[in-house]
């Protein structure tokens, strides 16, 4: 379907009955000059809400999951009381209810299991998308928009990973346009949920980490979209936290592959995963603010225009790990060691943020998410629970008081002395270097500091490129 567009909103987008109203009104400003599909995430606040119900029940807290659930139904009920009256409001109200009811018994459920089932999970943790895309849904059918919710189940096929599934973009591409051109060929517009799908035999899955925004470039590229904009709380992919880099701008243009190292090092961008099937079929991009509209955002692109040289932007992480390990023993070989370390992190399905090694001591060091911390732990000392035990590899190592600088940039390929510039800004502040990691695309620079001056490396990197305004 030719100029179709696909917007997503997220949890902050959809976060109240105003917020509701002003995503409603950008959909149907659009779909009177083309066809238009929304995805949208729960209400914020209300996954976390859901999954400290589940923790609740897991616990044998049965007045703790009572007393969630009602604030649940109070949130939902109070929403559509504001958003809508009179007929509207009586249909709404069943089906929120229904909605409600189907996580009501899969929470009493794991009360009385005294567990938390992964599969159970994934179904209960998407019924805030699915509360958040009736409602929206009915708002604009109200409004005189010929608008109906699509639980992302019904189209999005994934593997069985649950808690973090992928998608199978052929089987997805079949139910799409099975389901969902058909309607937009009449006029209509689907509001799809965010962040859930489900297995080819019907198993409900999620999509981990950047879920909602990953459905929504899953749906665009099944769809052969026009373009997909992602409307969130901020005027567009900046050069800098704003927090702790006042002069930071907002960037007009960037890559793929920048959005990706970005996103990938600690900005809140689209996660490297969103961006996939949109590379694939050249799907550009919009980062865009519904509390900002007229601001134009920052358009995610194959290539850019101009010729830029030297990074477009600077991000940082703090909650993250520096994870060690050297052999104690010549006799054990350090490109073994730390191919079974990269694989223990696999199977813990962790992101590997950095990697360095030394070539004589044949010790090396990796950056990880603290979150990711416990499980990579369990699966190293299982990995080498032999060596260890005998002293073949010195004593895991685990260093908290670190955090990632990353400077990235298309336009760092080649030029001289960029490096040079970078680690002397940093050094400026006094603040040490403790691991420094590129590839060979020349696009990213990764560097560990001490925690402690992170956030001076990260305003002397800013403006040692000339990155704000």
């Amino acid at each position: 379907m030719s100029n179709l567009l696909v917007m997503k909103f997220g949890g902050t987008s959809m976060g109240s009955a105003e917020r509701i109203r002003t995503a409603a009104s950008l959909c149907a400003e659009q779909y009177r000059v083309r066809p238009v599909a929304a995805v949208v995430s729960a209400m914020s606040k209300v996954t976390d809400l859901l999954l400290e119900t589940l923790r609740h029940a897991e616990a044998g807290d049965a007045a703790g999951v009572e007393q969630r659930l009602e604030l649940l139904r109070q949130r939902h009920e109070t929403t559509a009381g504001d958003l809508l009256s009179g007929e509207f409001l009586a249909r709404i109200l069943p089906k929120l209810e229904e909605i409600l009811g189907e996580f009501d018994r899969i929470a009493r459920g794991m009360l009385m299991l005294g567990e938390r089932p992964p599969r159970s999970v994934d179904e209960a943790i998407a019924v805030g998308e699915r509360l958040s895309s009736e409602l929206i849904a009915a708002w604009l059918r109200s409004q005189g928009t010929d608008a109906f919710a699509v639980n992302a189940r019904d189209i999005i096929v994934t593997d069985s990973v649950f808690g973090n599934a992928s998608p199978l973009m052929d089987q997805t591409r079949e139910r799409a346009n099975a389901v969902l051109k058909p309607a937009l060929a009449a006029g209509r517009m689907p509001i799809m949920t965010g962040f859930n799908g489900a297995t080819l035999d019907g198993r409900a899955t999620t999509l981990g980490r950047g879920g909602s925004d990953f459905s929504a470039s899953i749906l665009a590229a099944a769809l052969d979209a026009a373009e997909l904009w992602i409307w969130t709380d901020v005027d567009g992919i900046m050069s800098a936290d704003p927090r702790l880099v006042p002069s930071a701008k907002v960037l007009t243009e960037i890559t793929y592959r920048e959005a990706a190292e970005l996103a990938y090092n600690g900005a809140k961008v689209l996660h490297p995963r969103t961006l996939a099937p949109l590379m694939e079929k050249c799907i550009p991009v919009w980062s865009k603010n519904s509390f900002n509209p007229a601001v134009p955002g920052t358009r995610i692109v194959p290539e850019t225009g101009d010729n830029r040289s030297g990074p477009c932007a600077v991000t940082s992480m703090s909650n993250v790990a520096l994870v060690s390990l050297e052999p104690a023993n010549a006799a054990l070989n350090g490109a073994k060691v730390m191919a079974r370390s990269i694989e223990a992190m696999a199977t813990a399905n962790a992101e590997l943020l950095a990697l360095t090694s030394s070539s004589y001591r044949q010790n090396f060091c990796f950056l990880i998410r603290q979150s990711e911390l416990p499980a990579v732990v369990e699966q190293l000392e299982q990995a080498f629970a032999l060596e260890l035990a005998h002293g073949y590899l010195h004593p895991i190592d685990v260093d908290l008081d670190v955090g990632l600088l990353a400077i990235v940039g298309e336009g760092m390929r080649g030029i001289a002395g960029m490096a040079g510039r970078i680690f002397t800004a940093i050094s400026r502040e006094t603040v040490n270097i403790i691991a420094i990691a590129q590839g060979s695309s020349e696009i990213t620079i990764a560097i560990v500091v001490r925690r402690a001056g992170l956030e001076k490396a990260v305003r002397a990197v800013h403006e040692e490129c000339g990155l704000g305004r």
